[in-house]
């Protein structure tokens, strides 16, 4: 591979970097926001069209593919193009998207497809916001940041659905598309606040790009629709993937990535607790309906606290990670989301307030864990590799949330796990819950196994120093 050249034009000072910080915030939050302010309104855009639960769900599930795939091509162009050129394109289809779906409201294929540009556009702004912290700002600062990025993260996708259902509710679904129209005020903001990079010369990967969609679209299907021919087609398609970047030049992702022990153990670290949590969150819901006859109100306020604990310990995290390092915040987050989910099957029938109490404990836990893993994998990364790198390490912590609650939901309908197995629950009501957020519980310890094995105590030296 050619020697990159990171040379910055003397336009933007360090003094213009700084000033995009709260533009970087600004962004990740209606890219984030738009990942769940659909969720609510599938049961009113199935009524409109006449659609299954299967058909209307794509209205989802097209944005997660597009988003998760987007992270990849634009964490490589970040490679290859300036960082300021790329976001502008990210947030400018981003926009498009949010137009055509307004417009084309009473199409179901162009509401589908608006998604998937959404998808695609959004997607440039957590990879290139990674990809902006990593390249620009000192190690001390992007502990800092990374911990405020979380709370953003955690903040967006709490409010994510009380927004949407009250869009959905009070006017119509179709003017969710235009909640992240704002993000456009950012653009020429970061015109005159990024600087000029020029970068290497180089290409994308077409062929490899395609495989690796239809790898990430294949697995999604199979998780989804159980069909065991997408699975044929994602392992097909995987195989020659590994052939296609093997053999290209410039290949979609430097095998090198996967030859890094450590980074090997962050993307699976990344995929088993993304996944953990986001499916907990689909269970505990349900739980509480079922278990409590909780409406969907009261069921929010249990978990209110909770998101809000997040925002306000994102940051903690962040200046912790600087202090202590950031293994130690990982290996603290990973306890407190263990004991969490121990507490929690341990109290099915109980006061209720005992899964809000507990609750809290996983969401501070969760944003300890994605502020300082994320801390670890931009450390190992080399410099010529952090944009392909995060964007493939952000695309697997995204999918897994759509896979790992698949699969749970089907353990669910089939109640694979209704048998007692946890000695303080009794109810045989509970025993599903109880026994799938314990298996959870355990998945964490196996993540907190696998860190210490893959990273140990000591954080590594960074190669990434900003320029």
């Amino acid at each position: 591979m050619k020697t990159m050249k990171n040379n910055i034009k003397p336009a933007a000072d360090s003094s213009d970097i700084k000033k995009s910080v709260l533009w970087i915030y600004y962004v990740i939050f209606f890219a984030v926001l738009n990942e769940s302010v659909f969720n609510v309104s599938t049961p009113s855009i199935a009524k409109q069209f006449e659609l299954g639960a299967s058909d209307v769900s794509w209205v989802v599930t097209i944005f997660f593919i597009a988003f998760g795939m987007g992270m990849v091509i634009f964490g490589k162009l970040s490679d290859i193009y300036s960082v300021k050129k790329l976001i502008t394109i990210g947030i400018t289809l981003y926009s498009l998207g949010s137009i055509l779906g307004f417009v084309l409201q009473s199409w179901y294929p162009a509401v589908i497809l608006s998604r998937a540009i959404q998808g695609a556009g959004g997607s440039a702004i957590p990879a290139l916001v990674f990809v902006m912290v990593a390249r620009f700002f000192t190690a001390e600062e992007r502990g800092k940041m990374f911990g405020i990025i979380t709370s953003t993260v955690s903040f967006a996708i709490g409010i994510g659905p009380v927004l949407g259902g009250y869009i959905a509710g009070s006017f119509h679904w179709a003017y969710l598309f235009l909640v992240p129209l704002p993000v456009l005020v950012a653009i020429p903001f970061f015109q005159k606040l990024l600087p000029e990079e020029q970068r290497r010369a180089g290409e994308l990967d077409i062929v490899g790009a395609v495989l690796l969609g239809i790898v990430v679209s294949m697995l999604i299907l199979f998780t989804t629709e159980a069909g065991w021919l997408y699975l044929l087609i994602a392992f097909i398609a995987l195989i020659l993937f590994i052939v296609q970047i093997h053999r290209a030049k410039e290949p979609f992702v430097d095998p090198a990535l996967f030859t890094n022990p450590l980074y090997r153990g962050g993307l699976i670290i990344g995929f088993l607790i993304f996944g953990t949590v986001m499916s907990a969150m689909f269970v505990i819901p349900l739980m509480l309906n079922k278990m409590y006859g909780l409406n969907t109100e009261k069921i929010g306020l249990i978990m209110f606290p909770g998101a809000i604990s997040a925002v306000i310990f994102g940051r903690v995290a962040g200046n912790m990670t600087v202090k202590r390092g950031s293994h130690f915040v990982v290996y603290l987050g990973l306890a407190l989301i263990a004991l969490s989910l121990l507490l929690q099957s341990s109290s099915i029938g109980l006061w209720v307030w005992y899964i809000g109490a507990a609750l809290i404990m996983m969401y501070i836990g969760f944003s300890f864990v994605q502020t300082a893993l994320t801390e670890s994998v931009t450390q190992i990364l080399p410099v010529h590799q952090i944009g392909v790198g995060m964007g493939l390490f952000n695309m697997t912590s995204t999918i897994s949330g759509a896979v790992v609650t698949a699969l749970v939901a089907k353990a669910m309908e089939q109640e694979l796990f209704a048998f007692p197995l946890h000695p303080f629950i009794s109810d045989a009501r509970a025993y599903l819950y109880s026994n799938l957020i314990l298996i959870l519980s355990l998945v964490v310890v196996a993540s907190a196994l696998l860190y210490f094995l893959s990273f140990g105590k000591k954080a590594p030296q960074p190669v990434n120093e900003p320029n």
